[in-house]
């Protein structure tokens, strides 16, 4: 948000920066679709509850969502209003490297994927312990599977630099499985309420905007990957003079000429 007041004015908007819904909002989709997908730790979550009953968890439920779709609002709109198309796949890579404020920020997403991530490798494993050893894993295996799902994630994230498009495959081939299209297939097969119940219509709504969200979302992603910096900084990092070539949807190419940036909006 301070970013947003103090570089924002700095940085040149993109021509059709305000169109809502270009052909690649699908891709978005994806995304957001992953940002909010728990499903996979419920039943451990659910466990971990001190007398778990069905409303605590609802209850739980509901604030976490409210809580994380407000997070996530706030961070995409100060976001975008700071880079409209400059916005990359990973907001971090939009600021610069002498940004305190940011670094600070860039450490307290560290700590939280370093304390998310012992959730989802236990996930993991208890999955592969359920499919391949009926339940239960010896220590020797347990050890072996431990290490194998953690240096096959390690391996994946040295070799792609690039969080976007692991976010939008994320997206369009797990979460949005998990969330649109599973649940409504099981509740449409498994309940016993009339065709014309409120909850049976949602799910024959959801289910087919699931499977168009994966299908197209895939296609999409593999094929018009969102831009990726690879690390480098942004041009308006640089205080120097310079011009940058903005490409509009009809291909036509404009100079912007950025003035003299004061190194103290960084700090």
């Amino acid at each position: 948000m301070a970013r947003a007041v103090s570089l924002g004015p700095h940085i040149p908007k993109t021509e059709d920066a305000w169109v809502f819904a270009k052909p690649n909002a699908i891709q978005a989709v994806g995304v957001m679709s992953f940002a909010f997908i728990c499903h996979h730790n419920c039943f451990l979550v659910y466990s971990s509850l001190e007398e778990p009953t069905v409303a605590k968890w609802s209850r739980l439920i509901r604030m976490s969502i409210v809580i994380s779709v407000f997070i996530c609002i706030v961070f995409a709109t100060c976001g975008y209003l700071t880079f409209t198309g400059f916005t990359q796949g990973d907001l971090f890579e939009n600021y610069c490297r002498n940004d305190d404020l940011v670094t600070f920020g860039r450490f307290c997403y560290g700590v939280t994927v370093i304390l998310t991530y012992p959730m989802e490798c236990f996930v993991t494993r208890e999955v592969i312990a359920n499919v391949f050893f009926g339940g239960n894993l010896s220590l020797v295996f347990h050890i072996v599977v431990t290490v194998m799902v953690i240096t096959v994630a390690t391996l994946v994230s040295l070799l792609i630099d690039c969080l976007g498009i692991v976010l939008e495959l994320n997206g369009v081939l797990c979460a949005t499985p998990l969330i649109f299209i599973i649940p409504s297939a099981c509740y449409l097969k498994l309940s016993e309420e009339p065709k014309t119940h409120s909850d049976k219509i949602m799910s024959c709504v959801m289910l087919p905007i699931g499977a168009v969200v994966m299908v197209f979302g895939f296609v999409m992603a593999v094929t018009n990957p969102q831009d990726c910096t690879h690390g480098q900084e942004m041009f308006y990092c640089f205080p120097d003079n310079f011009s940058h070539t903005n490409t509009s949807d009809s291909h036509v190419q404009q100079t912007t000429q950025l003035p003299i940036l004061n190194i103290s909006i960084f700090q």
